[in-house]
């Protein structure tokens, strides 16, 4: 039977929690409600090095690497408080969350020595190169090539969906390095990708339902990458990525990155005698409570250095239909129409948020993946 384990009291964590609420009161005074709902995709470099200044990021990793040697524990209190003040997270949180620890576990000592106390430092943006056309989720079909050539790899493909390419310094990329896609998780690997020195690399702009840019498509035409861009060992990318992933799925940015709405919500319902509104914000409520409790119990099996996969997936599959649920709950409750421009605080976090809701059940893995992934978990296929 599948269990969550209980998270511990952790004194230092509950400690330091103090502390980033003092720092966020100042740091991000100036943000409207609006910026503070973009949380997820608020691109700021001078704030990412400001945490990295304060020693929180790179929290966990040993100190040659830059790191602090801290709990996970610590480092979810800075997570989570981050995302509830809606601090804008985007340029170190990639880096941080799941590329630092993939060369943290896989990388060779040039690769971690060179990059890891940059990200702790706040100051390498990372991309994931996973996603592609045709394939949604299904990472295994990946058809991006990497061919051996002297002195490294000629790689050839598209990678879709890659959230700041146009900003990162580097990506680690998932392709095939030998066999075809009919071979499913045979022969792939990961490769390290200088995103400002690669020749053969074009970075075309997707614009989301909102018209902001976050959203790329990679495209490589015979890109060269020196042999010692490999990460881990050549055919072993499909665990290193699933592992990468236990990481990306699990946090509580599975359930805060649309908390603004929460938030205005309360805030717009307060005095009011509405049955209907006392019971939905408790219910809703309940709900982000439970969630919390999932995603620091995997966290707790993170520290353990246990596997997690399937429980991560159980987090973001339940985050991402209660963040999409949301809007429209608030829809019920509010009488009147979300506007971006609006100078009501709470409709226009609620446009905002509409228009993001989409994308919530397909980054990190689209829901009917997730699903086949618990069910494999459990045993039930």
């Amino acid at each position: 039977m599948l269990q969550f384990p209980s998270p511990p009291r952790h004194d230092a964590a509950e400690a330091l929690r103090s502390e980033v609420r003092a720092f966020l009161d100042t740091a991000i005074a100036a943000r409207t409600p609006l910026e503070r709902a973009e949380s997820w995709n608020g691109f700021d470099r001078d704030f990412s090095k400001a945490l990295g200044a304060r020693g929180w990021l790179g929290m966990t990793w040993p100190r040659q690497y830059g790191g602090h040697e801290r709990s996970a524990f610590e480092r979810y209190v800075v997570v989570e408080e981050t995302l509830a003040a809606g601090a804008p997270v985007s340029a170190h949180w990639i880096a941080d969350r799941q590329s630092g620890p993939t060369l943290l576990k896989f990388g060779t000592e040039e690769q971690r020595h060179s990059i890891l106390p940059r990200i702790a430092a706040g100051d390498c943006v990372f991309c994931i190169g996973m996603s592609e056309p045709d394939s949604g989720s299904d990472l295994a079909a990946v058809r991006t090539r990497a061919e051996r050539v002297a002195g490294g790899w000629r790689v050839t493909g598209t990678k879709l969906w890659t959230t700041n390419a146009h900003e990162a310094d580097y990506m680690i990329l998932f392709c095939r390095t030998s066999g075809s896609p009919a071979d499913r998780h045979k022969g792939t690997s990961q490769l390290l990708v200088d995103m400002k020195a690669t020749e053969g690399m074009t970075v075309r702009p997707i614009l989301d339902l909102a018209g902001q840019h976050h959203f790329n498509e990679v495209h490589f035409d015979h890109a060269f990458l020196p042999e010692g861009a490999l990460i881990g060992s050549e055919g072993g990318g499909w665990n290193q990525v699933m592992s990468e992933l236990a990481f990306e799925r699990s946090g509580p940015e599975r359930f805060l990155s649309s908390i603004q709405l929460l938030l205005e919500l309360i805030a717009a319902l307060q005095g009011s005698d509405s049955e209907l509104a006392q019971m939905t914000i408790g219910r809703l409520t309940a709900h982000l409570l439970t969630l919390r409790r999932l995603s620091r119990g995997v966290a707790t099996l993170l520290e353990a250095h246990q596997d997690a996969s399937t429980h991560a997936a159980i987090v973001k599959d339940l985050g991402a239909t209660f963040e999409q649920d949301l809007p429209e709950i608030a829809r019920t409750l509010v009488d009147a129409e979300p506007d971006r421009q609006s100078t009501r605080d709470l409709l226009a976090v609620l446009a905002y948020t509409m228009m993001s809701a989409p994308s919530f059940s397909l980054r990190g893995g689209t829901r009917e993946i997730l699903r086949g992934i618990i069910a494999r978990g459990l045993g039930v296929r």
